[in-house]
């Protein structure tokens, strides 16, 4: 089997490697062009340019598949099968029609729920308790094609984007070497996805990074591990911004404060009260212009502006 596989960041890496270590014959590899880096915005490679160079595979790189180009060096490659892990772009009909196996996709959820660019941010600020990896057919509709099999993962209430993206790709790429085989010999039947039943994911904007105190203390809590350790969650203090990486859930009721209110300020971290009048204690910030630190060693040299009963949010 001759494939032709397309992915990006490095989400995709091990589902490459995989296939590479499984003995496919990965024809060639698409990428998005490199990208400016870093605070001297150096031009820097995808990780998934990276891998495909560090197993002498051939590169495209390009911003469209409908480049007549990119079109000509597919057909060149004449794959059986298209094999897509996070790549970044919809595959155009004429790219879709070309491998005689069709175009796959590794996708991290349980389709038909949460399509789209960000499902690993949205499950866990949502909260949810499982997610999983999804294999199925790519068509020109955004993550809708027919399911060819799925695995399920747990998520664990300490999970961030960082620890379950980890997971999530390693069991990507282990289902796709189990799905190859018995798509090659016609074995799998293809499930249609329910739309009625499709939630989405879109990517993260930056009115999603704000928290809203106004909810529980468990909906705040996720939201703060469902944006780390990219693009990571903020607040403001006195108008500025303050990024909050990490939290720990209490039990301590704080009802003679409204949301957004600092109750303690200790050792332990920054107590803030939210909606449900359940305080959350951060124990992890980055206040404007200032690398991230512990709350602690905040406060520690924290001017007289930060005070109990201040409103975060504000």
């Amino acid at each position: 089997m001759k494939i032709v596989f397309m992915g990006t960041p490095d989400f995709a890496v091990p589902s490459l490697s995989m296939l590479i270590e499984n003995g496919y014959h990965v024809a060639g590899v698409v990428t998005q062009p490199d990208r400016p880096k870093g605070r001297k915005r150096q031009l820097a490679p995808p990780p998934v340019k990276q891998a495909a160079l560090r197993y002498h595979l051939p590169v495209l790189q390009s911003e469209t598949l409908k480049d007549r180009d990119v079109l000509n060096q597919l057909k060149e490659w004449a794959p059986d099968l298209i094999v897509t892990a996070a790549f970044g772009q919809l595959l155009p009909p004429e790219v879709l029609q070309l491998p005689p196996l069709g175009c796959i996709n590794v996708h991290a959820s349980l389709l038909p729920k949460y399509r789209g660019g960000a499902p690993i941010h949205r499950a866990i600020m949502n909260g949810e308790k499982e997610t999983g990896v999804t294999i199925m057919y790519m068509v020109e509709k955004l993550d809708a094609g027919d399911i060819l099999t799925q695995v399920r993962v747990p998520i664990d209430d300490h999970d961030d984007v960082g620890t379950l993206h980890d997971k999530l790709s390693q069991a990507g790429a282990e289902l796709l070497i189990q799905t190859l085989p018995r798509l090659e010999r016609g074995e799998i039947s293809p499930i249609p996805q329910d739309d009625a039943l499709a939630t989405y994911a879109p990517v993260i904007k930056r009115e999603d990074e704000r928290i809203d105190w106004s909810k529980p203390h468990h909906a705040v809590y996720n939201h703060i591990r469902g944006l780390r350790p990219f693009p990571v969650a903020f607040t403001t203090v006195n108008g500025q911004p303050l990024k909050v990486w990490k939290a720990i859930k209490t039990d301590q009721e704080q009802q003679n404060f409204a949301s957004g209110t600092i109750y303690r300020l200790d050792e332990t971290g920054i107590g803030v009260v939210c909606g449900d009048g359940v305080g959350l204690i951060l124990t992890e910030i980055q206040p404007s212009g200032k690398k991230r630190m512990s709350a602690a060693d905040f406060l520690r040299g924290a001017g007289a502006e930060w005070h109990i009963g201040q409103r975060l949010g504000t």
